[in-house]
């Protein structure tokens, strides 16, 4: 009897179609149902006349788990998606008028901080070090492994961390440890940052959140040569090859369940039978909708969500040579505007700006002598707001305070617009009130407070994607999908 299974895997997020490769390569039958008429979830693009858009995640790092999934499939990556390591990760920009550039090279980066800020050299490689050790012992556990199974804590990696628990730094906040790191309120203020690449407060986030900087100036940040859409158009091509079905604008309503097992959905009022099913939807939203009938999670249904966005598409009508792929124009009060995210539910007066420039690597992205601008901040999550004023307000603040940093009137040079907002982003996504990470990570338990890649009471049901562990990112999304593999034959 053949141990092939009939795979359902709800959702074409980069989890979901991972997921379907993987399962794929080892043989079994998978149709991945989506609601939407694309694939991709927040990995995809959008047009405005003649600029074109990566319309959600842009920064790639861990290039090796997309190229292992060619590799499953006994395919050379490089013959069908490439990209090439950025030698600047970052600039950063401040108001009173420091410039940085975070060199990938860690020797360039730490004197361009120390001629910089005057932060000395020792200081920035002290916490790099403590980066790259957090990742040494945390990341098998933490990003590749359930935490919710024995025996991710019986590995040798896992013994090897419980005597050096004291490195780990569970008990500070992220900011507490990088003022101990730092003198500099500026490169506080830069090491900050990184709590938001997981839609948390480094307030309150645990300072073992400061494993993320080794995600870069360990190992790279990267460009895909097509741009960060072409992840998801080559891995669904990859997908295709390997016989796997893509079925669009596909609403699933029900995942149906028999005597403790799932057993199949029902899809645009059909019923269709399965061995296993994944789910990559939202994890609130399908058992809000798709398990309504079955035992609820209350306490993680209930946590607190991470922070969403605001971002604004902008075509711009000229260049700008002191800009580059990513950059970041800092709020001059960081912990004011954290807690106007998190505790007040609002936005500040003086939001710390993203802008993302595809085109300064991808040159047919935007017109010649042109730009386009993914201009994002931080936002709280959709509890109801007035967003059509917030929305309203956070433009005219985010216009001045670039105008003003660029010495440049940036509004006459918008030729080209689209909004995404906390609510439009739960609305074609799921995603729970528009959290862009699930819950958040704003306490020192929550990584064990998110959902398992596996349901404890209903059997063959299975969970991957940003709102699970291991949490929101292309990394961890495409881990998540690297762990839910593990329990398939």
């Amino acid at each position: 009897m053949s141990s092939n299974k009939n795979v359902a895997i709800i959702g074409s997020g980069i989890a979901g179609i991972a997921t379907a490769i993987r399962l794929a390569a080892k043989g079994h039958q998978v149709t991945v149902y989506e609601s939407n008429t694309y694939p991709g979830g927040k990995l995809t693009e959008i047009k405005l006349g003649r600029y074109r858009f990566d319309a959600g995640p842009s920064l790639f790092t861990l290039p090796s788990l997309v190229d292992e999934l060619f590799e499953l499939a006994g395919e050379n990556p490089r013959e069908h998606f490439s990209y090439a390591k950025l030698p600047i990760n970052c600039h950063y920009f401040y108001e009173d008028g420091t410039r940085i550039q975070a060199y990938s090279e860690n020797e360039k980066f730490t004197r361009e901080i120390a001629e910089k800020t005057n932060e000395p050299i020792r200081n920035v490689q002290k916490a790099l070090k403590n980066s790259e050790t957090l990742y040494a012992f945390l990341s098998d556990q933490f990003m590749f492994r359930s935490l919710h199974d024995p025996r991710t804590f019986l590995t040798k990696k896992a013994i090897w961390s419980y005597f050096n628990l004291h490195r780990m730094d569970f008990f500070r906040s992220m900011n507490r440890a990088n003022e101990s790191f730092f003198k500099d309120k500026r490169v506080v203020q830069l090491f900050n940052r990184y709590a938001t690449y997981n839609g948390s407060n480094p307030y309150q986030t645990p300072a073992t959140m400061n494993i993320i900087p080794h995600l870069e100036f360990g190992y790279g940040a990267f460009f895909p040569d097509k741009g960060m859409h072409h992840i998801t158009e080559s891995l669904i091509n990859l997908a295709g090859r390997l016989g796997v079905s893509f079925l669009y604008n596909h609403h699933v309503q029900k995942i149906n369940i028999t005597d403790g097992e799932a057993t199949g959905l029902v899809v645009n009022n059909k019923s269709v039978d399965y061995d296993r099913v994944v789910c990559n939807m939202d994890m609130v939203s399908a058992y809000k909708h798709l398990l309504k009938d079955q035992k609820q999670p209350k306490k993680l249904l209930q946590q607190p969500k991470s922070s969403s966005a605001l971002i604004f598409y902008w075509g711009v009508k000229r260049s700008f040579n002191q800009l580059d792929l990513h950059n970041i124009f800092f709020s001059q009060d960081y912990q004011k505007e954290f807690d106007c995210i998190f505790n007040k539910g609002g936005i500040s007066n003086d939001p710390t700006v993203y802008i993302n420039i595809t085109s300064k690597l991808k040159k047919d992205d935007a017109p010649s002598g042109c730009e386009n601008w993914f201009t994002m901040i931080n936002t709280p999550n959709n509890q109801g707001q007035d967003w059509d004023t917030l929305v309203g307000v956070a433009r005219k603040n985010i216009q001045q305070k670039l105008s003003r940093l660029l010495g440049t009137d940036i509004q006459s040079l918008i030729e080209e617009e689209d909004i995404l907002d906390a609510r439009t982003i739960e609305s074609r996504t799921s995603s729970s009130l528009g959290a862009l990470y699930g819950n958040s990570s704003n306490n020192k338990f929550a990584a064990f407070l998110r959902h398992p890649n596996f349901s404890k009471n209903i059997k063959q049901l299975y969970f991957c994607g940003g709102s699970v562990h291991p949490g929101g990112g292309i990394p961890m999304c495409l881990s998540s999908a690297k762990i839910v593999d593990r329990y398939f034959k």
